[in-house]
């Protein structure tokens, strides 16, 4: 008993540490004498140089590029070396524009010029900085009243980037558990949201609000095996005020009723009915006159009617409010550069002030065209009279690449005589690839006679190219 009591004070004297300290340098001991012996063991297995050669020419490694169409557009853009307004220079060719989405013109609106120019002065090119940190400039701020103002909502907020606008959005509400009933025809932003709020999506077929009824009548089926569960899910509806794709516009009293009746959510992504549709340009709500507190949250975007960048959301304030803190495209993105910003401020004081002339011209002019569109032999046209957007598709049914063959050379052909009309381009990971067609953007500063032109011109074109 003396000896142990002998031991256990002299390892007290250098601390309560050192019999751990022990202990690891037997275990690292022991290790290292494990791994000596087990290297002697091992046989060394030499490699001669011609099994080395054998095995690299065996050896194939998967390039870093897949091959791609050396016809592909990408490879050989289209070069444009002028302002864009009603006309623009595309390959040394002055040509008619009805390819770019300028619905008001007013991308040649010296006003906006003057002002972008006098805001740089002032504030410089960028905030280099997210809204949430040190971003926020007074003119963000002016921007989301005039925004709110002008919606007759609550509260807007503005995000550096159209695309990202709707992508960040429909996630900061939308999350794993819940249920979004969509159109099968959204655009690209959408379904990257979509993709990102990892709910379950289930779209119905394109402006049909009949098999919409379906999808919620069968949904209330399922609720009513579990009502537990059912509790818990939350319902979006998502449609476009006028789709991109197809130029058409949403049935939206039609769908309201239907909101009302399943307890959906609606989100509407107006980038292209704002500042096009309605008596002042507000949008599909003001075009059917519907309450603007039946909408949930409506997504626009500052790079087509209001010739700047960016885009938008207004609703009440309490939705609003949310993705200040959970728009990731909101909170991470540098914020809108102020030259911009008070380039869009500018562009709805024109709205407001000259309401009158420019959404009753545009009106005009969609109607105009449309009726003249009718008459193209080798075309059907996908859009509504009021829609600044339009789609030709080809009448007689190609597969994929033959009908973008057709087409981008009835484009190409077009351009040649001083038209500026374009296929679409589409990403191959898109849910399901549109169909090819030519798209007409439609604006006030076309004429009669631009318009009688550009019907001429294509049925021109598209006669000589079928005549091959």
């Amino acid at each position: 008993m003396g000896v142990k009591y002998k031991l256990l004070e002299s390892i007290n004297i250098f601390g309560g540490s050192f019999q751990y300290e022990v202990i690891a340098a037997v275990f690292v001991g022991l290790w290292l004498a494990w791994l000596l012996s087990k290297s002697r063991r091992t046989k060394r297995v030499g490699v001669s140089d011609e099994e080395v050669q054998k095995k690299l020419s065996e050896w194939h490694p998967e390039s870093l590029v897949p091959a791609g169409d050396p016809d592909h557009p990408f490879l050989s853009p289209r070069l444009v070396s002028s302002k864009i307004g009603k006309r623009l220079t595309i390959n040394g060719r002055d040509c008619l524009n009805l390819a770019t989405h300028n619905y008001l013109g007013l991308l040649a609106d010296t006003r906006i010029e003057e002002k972008a120019i006098s805001t740089t002065r002032k504030y410089g090119i960028g905030s280099c900085g997210p809204r949430g940190f040190y971003g926020t400039v007074d003119v963000h701020l002016d921007l989301e009243e005039r925004l709110a103002k002008f919606m007759e909502a609550e509260e807007a907020i503005v995000y550096s980037y159209g695309f990202s606008t709707v992508a960040s959005a429909i996630p900061a509400y939308c999350k794993r558990r819940d249920i979004i009933f969509a159109d099968e025809k959204v655009n690209f932003s959408i379904q990257k949201g979509f993709d990102a709020s990892r709910s379950t999506v289930k779209y119905f077929k394109h402006n049909d609000v009949g098999d919409l009824e379906r999808l919620l009548i069968e949904q209330v089926r399922i609720d009513e095996k579990n009502p537990k569960k059912a509790e818990k899910i939350r319902r979006f509806l998502v449609v476009e005020g006028i789709y991109m794709n197809t130029g058409l516009i949403c049935p939206l009293p039609e769908l309201v009723a239907l909101c009302r009746k399943y307890r959906l959510r609606i989100f509407i992504d107006e980038s292209i009915s704002f500042g096009t549709l309605g008596d002042t340009g507000k949008g599909v709500t003001e075009f059917f006159g519907v309450p603007r507190h039946e909408i949930d949250i409506i997504i626009g975007s500052l790079e087509w009617a209001v010739a700047s960048i960016g885009g938008f959301c207004v609703g009440s304030s309490f939705v609003i409010e949310h993705q200040r803190l959970s728009g990731l495209g909101y909170c991470f993105s540098a914020s809108l550069p102020p030259l911009l910003t008070a380039a869009a401020i500018t562009a709805i004081d024109i709205m407001e002030q000259e309401s009158n002339d420019l959404f009753a011209k545009l009106r005009r002019n969609c109607i105009d065209l449309q009726s003249r569109l009718y008459q193209l032999e080798h075309f059907e046209l996908s859009a509504q009279p009021e829609s600044p957007v339009k789609h030709l598709f080809l009448r007689r049914q190609l597969d994929r690449e033959g009908e973008c063959i057709l087409l981008n050379n009835i484009s190409n052909k077009c351009i040649e005589n001083n038209l500026a009309i374009i296929m679409p381009v589409y990403l191959h990971v898109e849910r399901e690839l549109p169909r090819p067609s030519l798209k007409i953007c439609v604006s006030n500063c076309l004429k009669e006679e631009d318009l009688q032109f550009a019907v001429e011109t294509l049925a021109k074109c598209s006669n000589e190219v079928f005549a091959l």
